[in-house]
């Protein structure tokens, strides 16, 4: 057992001075089959402690129905066996670049912009959930003998709001629940964030990526005396579809952590390994100074362009961290453990089974919801990840009008008398060519991550407006969706009947299969001409993949991976490529620009 504390002169164990050399590593974002591989780089980095969020929507997708939340106490677990220190940020928002910041669509749905404040019933989702989360992290704090030295009190608050009644709630809500470790919280170094986001008596951090004596300056206003920490050292930055792709010198990035330690602060890096966003689990942002522009999705990859990247494999990053951290060291760093190594050779996986994609929908989709006067948005259907068919009359007779779609998010594939009639988005909401009537048409409405970050957190997905026909609003909508988590069950599409693939290559449901990938810690996937869609190996979900770029490979975990034969699926909503597709060594590792 150890007695961790947060003093005037800064952070103790068992009153001995410590600096805390923490680096970010999200275990939902990583396999548990390589927890144990990616700790150990952090140790052999010089690090001493490890950082985890928490995302509850990924453990209570239903009101009560909880998945799996005993994943957070074996990677604590995980991390007291690598010998590291462990800081958990258990929310309940944690943005992350994560869905919905981590709250559960039924959250948002339910009571909108009431999250995140003092509203009762909003709170108390936030009870149950920390009553079924939090006695697992309680048992394994340092006092009781684990890893947890400590625990954040929301994420960033100051970045939303200043709601002070509610973060004194949460506080509440984890002391009761057994949280003994000493809180804390993390907002940008700005007088605001600080102001709307620190709690008295709790620890306050700071999150930033450069300029630490100016950032540990602007927080001593805030706080006179206790220690410094950039709770969120950004030594690299994620990326979004159809953007260029992001990379931060390594020199660079070692010469700023230097200078936060120069300060006597400790430090988290953010990220020490990113991971993947598996399964379609992204979230995404809103472009503009407010927040209210470009609907801006994240890619599948959480490199991060982290010193340890992907494929959990040491960067020059990695190696420039090692000599910065190796000087404040309490004993010689251990050696790394051996480098992850990809398939010799390339493997060529024949897809040669499809279904059209309203097949699919048909054996795995929900019961088409009751017509209803104006469109259900993905919340009041109870979806998070997957597709909407959305299906509405045109009457008739009439002559051409124009065919729009108000309030739609993200982007729609359009059917008008079952031909392909374009591809909508949010700042492209019309058809280019006008609709006679009667017609029947289809609108596959895709969610392509919801906003984790700023005011619009927890806005609605699929349709959100109506379906207009010239001025004239169509009512008697259908709808009906296809989840993401419907293709986790076992022997899923067992039931979907495939045909053999043929010259089709439209939207639908592929399967084939590959053979032993010998020796292979991890795969890089490729999908050459494909459009957009989903890819699953063996049954695990790798996740979104979109020609837009800017990746074009999907990370596949070597635990995914069979000696015999392995069986792939690629859900594709717009249009097919080869009816193949690749397996690699992998992405070659960044070394910035």
């Amino acid at each position: 057992m150890a007695d961790f504390t947060v003093g005037d002169d800064g952070f103790a164990i068992d009153g001995k001075p410590v600096r805390l050399l923490s680096g970010a590593l999200h275990y939902f974002r990583v396999h548990e089959g390589q927890w144990d591989h990616r700790l150990a780089m952090l140790r052999a980095m010089g690090l001493n402690c490890v950082e985890t969020y928490v995302p509850w929507n990924l453990h209570e997708p239903r009101p009560g129905r909880f998945r799996d939340v005993g994943a957070l106490g074996r990677f604590l677990d995980a991390a007291h066996r690598a010998g590291l220190w462990a800081i958990v940020r258990p929310g309940p928002y944690i943005c992350a670049e994560w869905e919905n910041g981590g709250l559960p669509v039924w959250v948002t749905g339910r009571f909108g912009r009431r999250v995140r404040t003092r509203d009762e019933g909003y709170l108390d989702a936030v009870r149950a959930w920390f009553a079924e989360l939090l006695p697992q992290v309680a048992e394994r704090q340092a006092g009781r003998g684990g890893p947890v030295i400590m625990v954040q009190a929301e994420n960033e608050y100051g970045s939303y709001g200043t709601d002070a009644v509610h973060l004194r709630r949460v506080v509440e809500l984890l002391r009761a629940y057994g949280v003994s470790v000493p809180l804390f919280t993390s907002d940008g170094p700005e007088d605001h964030m600080l102001t709307g986001g620190s709690v008295p008596g709790l620890l306050a951090t700071a999150n930033f990526g450069s300029g630490a004596r100016e950032a540990f300056r602007v927080l001593r206003r805030h706080r006179a005396s206790g220690p410094l920490m950039c709770m969120e050292f950004w030594c690299g930055w994620f990326e979004h579809w159809g953007a260029p792709p992001v990379v931060r010198d390594p020199a660079r990035a070692a010469g700023a952590l230097a200078e936060i330690l120069e300060c006597g602060a400790s430090v988290n890096v953010y990220m020490a390994h990113g991971g993947t966003n598996f399964a379609g689990w992204a979230g995404a942002n809103r472009s503009g100074p407010l927040q209210d522009e470009e609907l801006l999705a994240t890619v599948t990859s959480y490199d991060y362009d982290a010193p340890v990247d992907e494929y959990g494999r040491a960067t020059e990053k990695f190696r420039l961290f090692r000599q910065v951290l190796a000087g404040y060291a309490e004993a010689p760093l251990p050696p790394l453990p051996p480098e992850p190594v990809g398939p010799a050779v390339p493997v060529r996986a024949e897809l040669t089974e499809w279904a059209p994609l309203d097949t699919v929908l048909e054996a795995l989709g929900d019961e088409e919801a009751a017509e209803s006067g104006v469109p259900p948005t993905f919340e009041e259907l109870g979806v998070d990840r997957g597709l909407v068919r959305y299906r509405v009359a045109v009457p008739g007779p009439r002559r051409p009008y124009p065919l729009e779609v108000r309030g739609l998010r993200d982007r729609a594939v359009v059917y008008v008398d079952g031909v392909r009639r374009g591809v909508l988005s949010e700042g492209a909401c019309a058809l280019e060519e006008p609709v006679a009537g009667p017609a029947e048409v289809e609108l596959w409405v895709e969610s392509l991550g919801r906003v984790n970050y700023g005011p619009r957190l927890g806005e609605p997905k699929g349709i959100t407006g109506g379906v207009l026909h010239e001025r004239q609003y169509l009512h008697g909508v259908r709808a009906r969706a296809l989840r993401l988590d419907a293709f986790e069950e076992p022997g899923a599409v067992a039931g979907v009947p495939f045909a053999p693939v043929g010259g089709e290559g439209g939207p639908g449901l592929y399967r084939g299969t590959f053979g032993p990938v010998a020796g292979a810690d991890h795969a890089g996937l490729e999908l050459p001409g494909w459009t957009r869609g989903f890819v699953w190996v063996n049954g695990f979900c790798l996740g979104r993949y979109w020609s837009a770029g800017p990746q074009h490979t999907l990370y596949v975990p070597g635990p995914v991976l069979r000696d015999g034969v392995n069986e792939v699926w690629v859900l594709e909503t717009e249009g097919a490529g080869a009816p193949f597709v690749r397996l690699g060594p992998g992405l070659p590792v960044r070394t910035g620009g």
